[in-house]
């Protein structure tokens, strides 16, 4: 059988549960995210909230990750990752992320404490790529005492803003561990989600490891010293499913995501980033750069600099950015 892309195993696999049950599951988990509660208790504790949750969430999560994974294979082509552990996977849209970006992933193992999102995600996984369908799917409680698979590259997504403080730790602690060579913690891109990131990418320097995307440096974060967050978008667009669960009219959405990638030797790494949107006027091009020296600051070009103009009107937001001077 020929290898789907995410979206029409989605509707391969759903297309068994009941729209209605879908639609109503869907709507329940949309406003218990609003509310603040706790996923683990809301998410993944019946079959029917699992496939809402996967049919609604599953491609922007997948999408934010696979932007992730991209920009770490930008700067580093040849990142060593054959094998990946996904922790806290669900129903594993990082390793759907991971096998439609990263060549040489031959190995995949997703753990999640949720027997039903495991399960569900093993039956959208079998209409993936190779590295999907042998995938080993682990029932494990994340928390203070608990191991994780060792592999390559270890993806913690979406799991970390919503752990309280010592399991929060220990999730983090564990991962670094049990990576050989990666880890990728993704997050929402709201100020809670780039706390969680924050405090991860603490952890992991604490530990001696290496950032490689998106910080150009390894000091405090500018923007979280000012109070604010350091996030990007990502558009992906919406499959009839998708709208339906959510009912949606636009055709697409755009996925607010925080993240840090760091590594157990280091790298390399972008000497600079876009911080925003870049700001296009006649002649000029205005940036919000993240520096390699550690601070954060708006930088214009200008058709006087016809090279650096060029390649500015071309940068996005969360694209890598050398500074001048």
């Amino acid at each position: 059988m020929a290898a789907l892309p995410l979206t029409h195993a989605l509707d391969a696999v759903l297309a068994g549960v009941p729209t209605g049950d879908l639609h109503r599951a869907t709507g329940s988990l949309i406003e218990a995210y609003r509310s603040g509660a706790p996923p683990a208790d809301l998410v993944l504790r019946d079959p029917v909230r699992a496939a809402a949750y996967a049919g609604y969430r599953m491609p922007a999560t997948a999408a934010a990750v696979g932007r992730v994974l991209r920009e770490a294979r930008r700067l580093v082509p040849d990142l060593p990752v054959a094998t990946l552990t996904d922790v806290g996977g669900g129903t594993g849209a990082a390793a759907w992320a991971a096998a439609e970006t990263l060549p040489d992933l031959r190995d995949v193992e997703v753990v999640d404490a949720s027997a039903d999102a495991l399960a569900l995600g093993a039956r959208i996984a079998a209409h993936g790529p190779p590295p999907l369908t042998g995938a080993r799917w682990t029932r494990r409680a994340l928390g203070v005492g608990s191991g994780v698979p060792a592999a390559d590259l270890i993806t913690v997504s979406y799991l970390l803003g919503e752990l309280p403080d010592p399991t929060r730790h220990a999730v983090v602690d564990a991962a670094v561990g049990a990576a050989r060579s990666v880890v990728a913690v993704v997050e929402p891109g709201t100020p809670r989600g780039f706390a969680a990131v924050v405090e991860a990418r603490d952890r992991l320097l604490g530990a001696g490891w290496h950032v490689l995307a998106p910080c150009p440096h390894e000091d405090v974060c500018p923007l979280a010293a000012a109070g604010d967050w350091c996030h990007l978008a990502v558009r992906l667009d919406r499959t009839a499913l998708h709208r339906r669960l959510k009912d949606a009219v636009r055709g697409h959405e755009d996925e607010k995501v925080s993240y840090v990638v760091a590594t157990r030797e280091p790298l390399g790494r972008a000497r600079g980033r876009v911080l925003r949107h870049p700001v296009t006027r006649k002649g000029l091009v205005r940036l919000e750069v993240c520096r390699d020296d550690g601070d954060a600051a708006p930088e214009v070009v200008t058709k006087r600099d016809r090279e650096r103009y060029r390649a500015a009107r071309d940068v996005a937001w969360g694209d890598p950015w050398t500074p001048s001077g």
